[in-house]
């Protein structure tokens, strides 16, 4: 799921074709493949391209559980698009880690769907195969309401939760025409902080049965997130991208059910990771996930920082100490940790430039994803020290969270072209300038 910041104008919307006819009736699972549409990879078609935005949302506003530490993501990554008849146009998070498209509705503090102003608008009962069959993916089995609805709840790592009725509506990407999808319409979403823009739920994107990929069976999309602004570029659908060199990794499957696996993620294998030149010693069980699923490696877009267990994360901030020793100078407050995971932080003077920092290079079977320069090191708004600014490594130690697995946040996806391609089993990764890029697919950013 996902988290600090920069905002950019509303960017528009460019569109290189329109999606699929409208549908009428919510598939069920044994009807899905004539009541679905493909997202194709044919000559003759061109993938739909969307603008994402890089915006501050705040965490759903709930108790702290007792003896819980939390990290808050705050930064997301959001797209625009449109809902009901006539369409409301609302903002979601788009989340690769999570599977339920769902919608704060009838809110009066934040913005938020209003399904009795929509006539296509319905909701699903109970006794649905919708709600019997498709919902074994969620993390909380579905129930029934009071009334004989499907309930849905959901909770995240962060601690938020949110719960409301599985319900159905027209969604519509820019210009396409509506696809009938089911969502949850939940009674609690994101509030955004004062001044910021906010948004209305998320577009869940993950491999579940109910995810907005599964339901308009896309079989391969892809994005690109700036460095430069608050910017991005989401591409549903697949186009030879001459201008890229895409290496694959391949997905990790385990077929059998694991308490802590999640088997609809997009979980890919770790294999070593690299300060500079030095490669640390982490040993393979610790990058492999054990017996209980714990361990995986998940890429996200809806989480902003990246997370190691505690022995890469231990490994990893040890070097990176060595190697900035005289160039960095460490914070020295023990108790200080930011967002409850990162607690390798640094003062820097307010106007000096960050100094080289070495390159941190995570490294798979087939690919590599390297972090470097300012998305090293994430500056925390509102601590000083003197004429110092505070700041911390943008890796955390998911045992402090606590979360039993490695995640790539979108943080370090920065300047990296991100593919999933379910069609052939694997997660491509390509370094590009992002601006650039979108300046070859014919959009500006």
């Amino acid at each position: 799921m996902a988290s600090p910041v920069s905002t950019s104008s509303i960017l528009l919307i460019f569109l290189c074709f329109l999606l699929f006819p409208p549908i009428h009736s919510l598939s069920m699972a044994t009807t899905r493949t004539t009541n679905t549409r493909t997202i194709t990879t044919t000559k003759t078609n061109k993938p739909l391209i969307l603008p994402l935005r890089t915006q501050k949302v705040s965490s759903l506003s709930l108790p702290t559980p007792p003896n819980k530490l939390l990290f808050h993501h705050n930064v997301s990554l959001t797209v625009s698009l449109s809902v009901g008849s006539p369409p409301q146009n609302v903002s979601l998070v788009l989340d690769t880690g999570s599977e339920l498209p769902w919608l704060l509705c009838d809110s009066k503090t934040s913005p938020s769907f209003r399904p009795r102003s929509s006539s296509s608008y319905s909701s699903i009962p109970c006794s649905s195969q919708t709600c019997r069959s498709q919902t074994h993916d969620l993390p909380i089995p579905a129930s029934c309401d009071a009334s004989r609805l499907c309930h849905v709840a959901l909770s995240y790592t962060d601690a938020s939760s949110t719960e409301g009725t599985l319900s159905s509506d027209l969604f519509s990407l820019g210009a396409s025409r509506p696809l009938r999808t089911a969502f949850g319409c939940m009674a609690s979403a994101y509030s955004s902080a004062a001044g910021d823009p906010a948004v209305a739920g998320m577009l869940g994107m993950n491999k579940g049965s109910l995810s907005f990929v599964s339901q308009t069976n896309t079989r391969r999309f892809s994005y690109c997130i700036s460095d430069r602004d608050s910017s991005g570029i989401l591409l549903l659908g697949h186009s030879a991208l001459s201008f890229l060199t895409l290496k694959y990794t391949p997905l990790v499957k385990i077929s059998l059910p694991l308490p802590y696996f999640d088997r609809v993620a997009y979980s890919v294998q770790l294999e070593g990771i690299r300060v500079g030149s030095v490669l640390l010693p982490i040993p393979k069980s610790v990058l492999v996930p054990d017996h209980t699923g714990a361990g995986q490696t998940m890429v996200d877009s809806g989480t902003q920082f990246s997370f190691l267990l505690g022995a890469a994360y231990d490994a990893l901030k040890i070097e990176f100490l060595r190697q900035t020793k005289g160039v960095l100078n460490p914070l020295g407050e023990p108790s200080f940790v930011f967002q409850g995971a990162f607690d390798a932080c640094f003062r820097v003077p307010e106007r000096r430039p960050l100094p080289h920092l070495p390159q941190v290079v995570l490294m798979f079977q087939g690919a590599e994803v390297a972090v470097s320069g300012e998305r090293m090191l994430y500056r925390v708004a509102g601590e000083r020290r003197g004429g110092d600014r505070v700041w911390c490594l943008t890796f955390g130690n998911s045992d402090l969270v606590p979360l039993s697995a490695y995640v790539i946040g979108h943080h370090h996806q920065q300047n990296v072209w991100v593919e999933y391609d379910l069609e052939n089993g694997r997660v491509g990764f390509a370094p590009v300038r992002c601006d650039l890029a979108s300046q070859r697919l014919g959009v500006v950013l």
